[in-house]
């Protein structure tokens, strides 16, 4: 019962989110005159331009602003402080010692959610305004330095500004993806458009369309390359603020052999929450993660002097 509650109100809220995207983006277009008109010349390229950029940036940015809400929501995040009794004041106040070794002025918001899967993760729109949360799973399966190790790595990507990186990197490929394939559409059926001015044939609907899947497929790439670039420097950046790579290297170790030693099932949830990263294969190209293999040899090569070795 708990599942099914969990996953209608993720549901529910990727609903309403997206909901609150399009009526907030489709009233600042409509009330500034921003539709784009495409007529036999071709679209007006300033209007289109300013069209393009407000969808694609302003769904990016309403849903990094809503980020931290929302995940606190969706996942059921019990939020604890350092004087929290048991286990909750321990992750609290071990979160706030390693802001403070790495030099965060604010403290985020820390907390723990209900969940057997092994994960954590730090959102927010800004450094102030972040979380760092982590699954009961992960308290009950990791000791005490494979934690400080995947703590560290979130702390990173607070301290890097990942989450705005990130969104600005997909709102520019969603306004490239919008903005290009009209123009190309255009080009490709401007034989097939009545000569009239209008609104702009099915044609050119059509091949808009399949232009922005297309596009969209090549820009979810970089999305992907870029995710799995800040996760190595994530997990450089957890050696920076523990000031040894052992934490890091023992977590993603104790991550290896539970992917390695769990069920096939319960392999593919880990990879599905993105903590294993992907294959050997082509299907690398649209894992977010680094596979958990390269990302503790990367470690080790980088901070391992010669002649000694980290072991569990």
């Amino acid at each position: 019962m708990a599942n099914g509650v969990f996953m209608f109100k993720r549901i529910v809220l990727f609903g309403l989110t997206n909901i609150l995207v399009m009526v907030t983006l489709t009233t600042i277009v409509s009330v500034f005159g921003l539709w784009p008109t495409l007529t036999a010349n071709g679209f007006d390229y300033p209007s289109l331009a300013l069209f393009c950029l407000i969808w694609g940036m302003g769904g990016s940015v309403i849903s990094l602003l809503m980020s931290r809400a929302s995940a606190k929501w969706s996942m059921g995040v019990e939020l604890v402080s350092p004087d929290s009794p048991g286990e909750g004041g321990l992750l609290a106040r071990a979160v706030h010692d390693l802001c403070q070794r790495a030099g965060l002025r604010s403290m985020p918001q820390v907390g723990i959610y209900n969940s057997p899967e092994v994960n954590a993760f730090a959102t927010g729109p800004t450094r102030s305004r972040s979380l760092v949360a982590v699954s009961s799973g992960l308290l009950r399966s990791m000791n005490r330095t494979e934690l400080e190790g995947v703590l560290a790595h979130e702390i990173a990507h607070i301290k890097n500004g990942d989450m705005v990186t990130l969104t600005l990197l997909q709102g520019v490929i969603n306004a490239f993806t919008l903005f290009l394939s009209r123009i190309i559409a255009v080009v490709l059926t401007s034989q097939s458009r009545d000569n009239e001015s209008r609104q702009g044939s099915a044609a050119t609907g059509f091949v808009t369309v399949l232009l922005e899947m297309v596009l969209g497929f090549l820009g979810y790439l970089v999305v992907c390359w870029f995710s799995r670039y800040r996760e190595f420097r994530a997990d450089s950046g957890s050696t920076t603020i523990s000031g040894t790579p052992l934490p890091m290297i023992q977590a993603l170790q104790a991550l290896q052999a539970r992917v390695h030693d769990e069920s096939a099932e319960h392999s593919g949830r880990l990879a599905a929450f993105k903590i294993s990263g992907g294959g050997r294969s082509l299907m690398r190209l649209f894992s977010t993660h680094p596979p958990l293999e390269e990302r503790i040899a990367k470690l080790l090569n980088a901070s391992t002097p010669k002649g000694t070795s980290w072991s569990k």
